[in-house]
Formats: structure tokens, C-alpha cells, sequence
């Protein structure tokens, strides 16, 4: 009776965009920062291990397969894409885009290690048009042509390094999916409002002040609202303001005084 084979799965980030995402191997020794060949849905790419490998069931949802580490002559080709076949395909791409008078601005070219596509991605104000430039484009390269519209996040992640705090930029690092963040988280941890101290690399608020806000929304639930009349052992008056955090609460006695007391000491809202 042969015996059941194992199945490892293991983390890793692929591709210009720092995808991350669960791929199944056979190798039950893969490491933190190993590079290996992926094969994707996209194609044979390269990706980095996150998280090292661990046993799985085999009804797992993959993205995909892990096939191997890379070797030395992988190496080779991956210094040859980005030194000599992107850069060749970005400025032929700009200046057919020239050429052809189309609104777009190209920000990235990715060439999948297999050659299976090369995908261009570009920012504009509304849809564009591009099927003469895909037909130019494919009868040179003769391979899958893939053009991506993004947004202004995407472009700070594609070509942003670091942030204000001196990390990787988040959604480059770690993050998978680039959440809505407003104003109000920013206002609900009274950090400062001045747009360029909470605005990231794209010019939109930054990817961090979500990080906390559940937290925030949490404590700040378990307090009066401003305006509100309570009462506490020592006093009663009306709310108006209060420390998040600290879980305190500014009151207006009635007697015009103004003092701060916990919140746990209100007795009555």
C-alpha cells in the first residue's frame, strides 16, 4: 500500500503589484525570503517566501504552484528582464502611445520570468481605447499582451519605496487588498489633519490610520457623546470632550466648574 503523499502549502509575494498569496508545494523546507518559481494563473513567475511551508490538507484553495528554488541561471534571467527586456518594452510602449496620440500614462512594465505575458500598466482619466496599440504590441513581442488601468494607490505601489515613517510602504510590504480610509479615522484618533503629514506616497490618506480605528470606534463607543447630561459620585453636568484612549471624560458641572473623570465613574448618561 503506497503511502499518502503530504501536502505543503507556502506564503509568498509575486509580481510587480506584491500579490501575496497561498501556494501549494511539495517542499517541506521552504524559508522566509527563498526565492522560487511560481506557476500562476498568470504564467511562471518569481515570488519570495513570506511564511514557510506547513502541512495542508489537500482541499485547500491554492493560487498556485511553488515548483522550485531558484538557481543560478534563473538569476540571470531575472538581471535580463529588468535591465534589458522591460526597459526596451517601456520605451517602445511610450512611444507608440505617442505615436498613436492615446491618453495614457504608462507607469510600469511587467514581463513574466516565463515570457507567458508581459503586462503594461498605466493610470488615465477615463477608459482609452488601446486595441491598435495591443495589435502592435503583440505582433513585436509575440506573446499575451495585458494592459491595466490602476489608480493613483496602485501607481504609489508600484513605484514608491518608503514612507514618512521610514518602512517599506505598506501596500508594498504586506497589505493584500488596499482598503477605503477617510477622514474620520484620522479625526477619531486626533492625529494632526494637515494633508501632508497623513497622506502616503499616492496623494491619498495613509493605508495606516485603518490599522487602529477598529480599536478606536471600540473605546470610543463606551463613552457619552458631547453635549450629554451625566452624573458621577462628585458631580453631574454636561460632556464636553473626551480622551479616547485614556477613557476619560471632560464635564461642565452645573456649577460651572470643569472637571475630568473617568468613565467608569459615570453613573448615569
Amino acid at each position: 500500500m503506497t503511502e499518502e503523499r503530504k501536502v505543503y502549502s507556502a506564503t509568498a509575494r509575486h509580481g510587480k503589484m506584491s500579490s501575496l498569496g497561498e501556494f501549494r508545494t511539495s517542499m517541506s523546507d521552504l524559508r522566509p525570503k527563498e526565492l522560487v518559481l511560481l506557476r500562476t494563473e498568470r504564467g511562471m513567475e518569481v515570488g519570495q517566501i513570506v511564511e514557510g511551508s506547513e502541512e495542508r490538507s489537500d482541499d485547500v484553495k491554492f493560487l498556485g504552484t511553488i515548483l522550485r528554488r531558484l538557481n543560478d541561471q534563473d538569476s540571470e534571467r531575472i538581471r535580463a528582464i529588468a535591465n534589458e527586456l522591460e526597459p526596451e518594452e517601456f520605451q517602445f510602449c511610450a512611444a507608440k502611445l505617442k505615436e498613436l496620440s492615446l491618453p495614457m500614462k504608462l507607469v510600469e512594465v511587467e514581463h513574466l520570468f516565463g515570457g507567458d505575458k508581459i503586462i503594461f500598466y498605466f493610470v488615465a482619466d477615463g477608459r482609452v481605447d488601446f486595441r491598435q496599440l495591443v495589435k502592435e504590441l503583440a505582433s513585436k513581442y509575440k506573446t499575451r499582451i495585458e494592459m491595466r488601468q490602476i489608480g493613483v494607490r496602485d501607481e504609489a505601489r508600484l513605484l514608491g519605496s518608503v514612507e514618512h515613517c521610514g518602512q517599506e510602504l505598506c501596500c508594498r510590504a504586506f497589505l493584500k487588498e488596499l482598503e477605503a480610509v477617510n477622514m474620520r479615522m484620522a479625526k477619531m484618533q486626533k492625529t494632526t489633519l494637515d494633508p501632508t503629514k497623513i497622506s502616503g506616497r499616492c496623494g491619498r490618506l495613509m493605508c495606516c490610520l485603518r490599522y487602529e480605528d477598529e480599536i478606536y470606534t471600540d473605546l470610543a463607543s463606551r463613552l457619552p457623546s458631547r453635549g450629554k447630561r451625566v452624573k458621577t459620585p462628585r458631580c453631574q453636568g454636561t460632556v464636553l470632550s473626551h480622551d479616547i484612549l485614556q477613557q476619560t471624560v471632560k464635564i461642565k458641572t452645573d456649577e460651572g466648574a470643569e472637571v475630568i473623570v473617568k468613565a467608569a465613574e459615570i453613573l448615569q448618561e
